[in-house]
């Protein structure tokens, strides 16, 4: 099989080349990556020489319309993830998640090639932190930032090229992920980073923001059964139970750390701040056959903290510009 796989030099979508490298010999995988702020070849060293690399913006219809045509499948990645950059400055979201998409999807129309579409628990909103429901494939789209904004759109011109025009679409909404790899803008290797330069961890507002985790790996095992066994035209949540507020995963990556339950400092919230996600993957596992291998977040947690004591040179010269920006808005 030949892959294309946007995005794949940021986090998520290299563990997935990683992954499939190490999982799928017979596979032959093309990234397709633009290399701003959040791609990093160093994230694909270990499969380097197995891949295909090519630098390139999936808004660019030539680009993506000559690699398209060569591939099998479309795995899509590629996107402006970050909340807060988002309220900064849209317009980069606008265009790759919505422009590039869509010419993602044109492409794929014009060759026939399958295609899978990666998005976001986000797309659905927030629910109140007392709430028992979680979202499902069939909850409405209610989405509170220009990020998740953007990502609806793109999952719903998805659905339309489906429906429309045959094209032959899954999608999958996962809910958090962290692991080895994710760039130190975002909460959980943030806070890791932090201990480990000696800086005091930052919690926005009260902490009590649920978000439900899920380890890297598992999120990409679970793309690969929608890919082998997913219905077309279907889209599956993907989560692993793992709802924790912001305060008790910074209290246990502490812990893990040997730091004080109280080793942080408080920030204000954050513009917009969902308060709780929650994914209910039943259809997942029900017509799948996946489940999550880290049922418990401590072990995860634990592993991804290893790999950041362990590469720091991954890591660190980065996290200079990282802390500048969060305190330029006093976060």
């Amino acid at each position: 099989m030949r892959v294309l796989v946007t995005g794949g030099a940021g986090f998520i979508g290299s563990a997935f080349v990683r992954r499939a490298v190490a999982t799928r010999p017979q596979t032959r995988v093309t990234v397709l990556d633009a290399l701003t702020y959040a791609g990093n070849l160093a994230n694909l060293a270990p499969v380097r020489e197995r891949i295909e690399f090519v630098r390139g913006d999936i808004a660019d219809a030539e680009v993506v319309d000559r690699l398209v045509a060569g591939a099998d499948l479309v795995v899509h990645f590629a996107a402006e993830s970050h909340n807060d950059n988002s309220l900064r400055d849209p317009a980069p979201f606008v265009r790759t998640n919505l422009v590039g998409t869509f010419t993602l999807l044109e492409a794929v129309r014009r060759h026939g090639v399958r295609y899978h579409h990666i998005s976001t628990d986000e797309v659905y909103g927030d629910l109140a932190l007392d709430d028992p429901a979680k979202f499902t494939p069939e909850t409405p789209y209610n989405p509170s930032s220009p990020y998740s904004s953007t990502k609806a759109g793109s999952d719903l011109l998805v659905r339309a090229w489906a429906r429309s025009f045959g094209v032959a679409a899954t999608i999958s909404n996962c809910s958090n992920n962290y692991g080895p790899y994710q760039h130190v803008e975002k909460f959980i290797p943030r806070q890791i980073t932090n201990v480990l330069c000696g800086i005091r961890p930052k919690l926005y507002g009260a902490g009590a923001n649920v978000r439900d985790w899920i380890h890297v790996d598992d999120h990409n095992d679970a793309v690969w059964a929608v890919i082998d066994r997913g219905r077309i035209g279907e889209t599956y949540l993907i989560g692993a139970d793992g709802e924790r507020g912001n305060k008790a995963v910074l209290e246990l990556i502490l812990e893990l750390m040997g730091q004080p339950a109280d080793a942080y400092d408080r920030v204000a919230d954050r513009a917009g701040h969902d308060l709780r996600y929650a994914i209910d993957a039943s259809k997942a596992r029900a017509e799948l056959g996946w489940a999550p291998s880290y049922l418990d977040m401590r072990a995860g947690l634990a592993q991804t903290i290893e790999w950041y004591r362990r590469h720091e040179e991954w890591w660190r010269p980065g996290k200079a510009a990282v802390e500048a920006s969060y305190a330029e808005v006093g976060q």
